[in-house]
Order: C-alpha cells, then structure tokens, then sequence
C-alpha cells in the first residue's frame, strides 16, 4: 500500500493490521517512538527475546534468508513475535520481498529506517506490497509541538500559560524524543505547581543547546561572520534542528524589532530592553543594546521577512534546511557589518 497520510498514522498505531510495517522518516526521535509503540502492540513482552527478535538490515543484505527463518520462528511458550529491524546503509529489500508472498501468519515484521527517497528499494518494495504499512514521520509541525506540550504537560498534570508554550515552541520540534524530553525538564522544574509560567521556561532552558543558539543569534545581528560557522555547529551538535535556530532567530528579532520601535519613540535603549524582559538573560544585554544602536526599525523589519521566508523554505525542503538556516544567518551577518 502507499504510505499512510499524517492523519491515519496514530490510527493504525491505536489498531495495526499489516504483518510488514516500514517506519521511516528525517525525524529520528519520531521513528524510534512510533517502532517502540508499533512492537508494544505486537508483542506481550518486549524485553522477551523469544517474542521480540532484533535484525540488523546490513546483516540481511549479506544473509536474506534469515528474515524467513526468524519470521516463521515459534516462540519457545506460544504467543505472538515479532522482529525489529534496523536499517542500515546496505540494502535488504529482497529480504523484505521474499517474504510479501506469504508472511508468518503471527509475526510482524517491524522496520526502522532513516529519510528513504522515493526510489529507495526499501521504500519502494513496502509501497508496492498489499500487506505492508508505510509510516512516514517528518519533523513536527507547530500544530504538532503544542499538541506535544500540551499532552506532557497533561500527563504530569500541569497547565501551561500561552506565553510559556510560545516561548518553548521554538526550542523544540528537530526530534520528537529530544522534544520530549525537554518539555519534561520544563514539567519537572516546575513540579508542585499548578501551571508553567514563562519564567519557567526561561529558567529550564538556559543550558548549552539555548547558550549555542544565543550565541549565534548574537553574532549574526553583531556582524561577527567569522563565528556563524563556528557556533552554527555548536548549536548543531547540542543537537538544534536548522528549523527550530531559524525559529529562534525570527523570534529574537522580533522582540528587537519591538524594541526599536520603543527607542524611535523616545525610549532610551537601557528601558526598551528592560521592555523585552525575559526574553533577555541578564548577561545578554549588552550585546542586545548594541544590536538596538545597530539596526533600525527599517531593516529589522526586513530581517524578519528573510528570516519567516528561510523558515518556510527549511520546511518545504527539509533535506536543505541546514544550509539554508546557516547561508541566512551568514547574509544577516554580512548585512550588519556593511551597515557598521
């Protein structure tokens, strides 16, 4: 069958009917928790080898019997089975395709994959396959992250302000378990309370991922270009999606922006950062005063437009998001040393 539509994945996830399922996708944290609750559905203990048998796809390509002889396995004490297998950089599809014919009645056949193409054997042989599901998990959308924060918050039975969820969208959404797992950091700070403020979330997530960003962001508005790529990868390896640096920064100059027009208005550039409170970390000011005595409310304003139209674009065309993200931060920082 065809790849499932967006809105039928958590459906077949509730109710799976396919004895082969290729779970695939650029969202790695999305695919491993959707195989985690796909072989959960699958199997009545998990941590059982006899139930659950984990394939390497390498392997495969090198020994495509295998996947037979492990499918039509029985388990030692009866039940249901299943095997996990995980892609690598070699092909198994015809492991996969033999087994289209007439797969083990009581085993399912659960695959992890990385971003296929369309072209890709793997992907085009479960696409073709009546009895396959095909599960696509790109990078969460923001309807996706507030549903995401709202459900954890949920779970550890706390509300949270408008202001505190739109300040943490954009920390998040390049991996859906790294996601997760700092929506918790947020839920456990701030355990024994009813709601989460902005506060909270500004406190949660001064750590190094937030310090690569606030570092890039500065020295893209200061014309530092000789650091972009420097601190472009360091918001990378801390794990930063392009898209959620681009989000960062379209947030960061807008709250510039805002202030601008405070100080065009007759505000001295110390109260119109005050006015930006606590989108400002203390030790930040400095360098946001600069950037308000460097940038006009003009050209802020077109800095918003380039960086909202490099943010579509990271998400049209996912595979470029990176350079995307890092040739726009690298023209803003041009930009700003021409107007030095």
């Amino acid at each position: 069958m065809v790849a499932l539509k967006v809105s039928e994945i958590e459906t077949f996830l509730a109710r799976p009917n396919r004895p082969i399922v290729l779970i695939f996708g650029p969202d790695a944290g999305l695919v491993r928790e959707r195989v985690e609750a796909l072989v959960r559905k699958s199997v009545d203990d998990p941590k059982d080898p006899f139930q659950l048998a984990r394939l390497d796809g390498d392997d495969l390509s090198s020994e495509p019997t295998r996947l037979l002889e492990e499918a039509n396995t029985v388990p030692l004490f009866g039940g249901r089975r299943a095997v996990w297998i995980k892609a690598g950089a070699r092909n198994f599809a015809p492991a996969v395709e033999a087994l289209m014919p007439a797969p083990a009645p009581n085993c399912r056949i659960v695959i992890e994959a990385g971003d296929l193409k369309r072209n890709a054997p793997l992907r085009a042989v479960c696409e073709r396959a009546k009895n396959a599901a095909v599960l696509p998990c790109y990078q969460d959308a923001e309807k996706d992250l507030i549903r995401l924060i709202d459900q954890e918050m949920g779970e550890a039975g706390l509300a949270i302000s408008p202001e505190a969820r739109a300040a943490l969208i954009p920390l998040l959404g390049g991996d859906r378990l790294a996601s997760r797992h700092e929506i918790r950091k947020v839920a456990l700070f701030a355990r024994g309370k009813k709601r989460v403020e902005l506060e909270d979330v500004v406190a949660v997530v001064a750590d190094a991922s937030t310090l690569a960003l606030d570092e890039l962001i500065d020295a893209a508005f200061a014309g530092r270009t000789g650091e972009i790529e420097i601190q472009f990868g360091k918001a990378r390896t801390s794990g930063t999606a392009p898209g959620a640096i681009l989000s960062a920064a379209l947030r960061h100059v807008a709250q510039l922006h805002r202030a601008r027009l405070s100080v065009d208005q007759g505000t001295s550039i110390t109260e119109a950062v005050e006015g930006i409170q606590p989108f400002v970390r203390f030790n930040r000011r400095s360098v946001v005063e600069a950037a308000l005595r460097l940038w006009t409310s003009a050209r802020l304003q077109r800095a918003m437009a380039q960086l909202a139209e490099a943010a579509l674009e990271a998400r049209r065309q996912s595979a470029m998001a990176e350079p995307i993200a890092r040739r726009t931060l690298l023209t803003l920082a041009l930009d700003a040393r021409r107007k030095q």
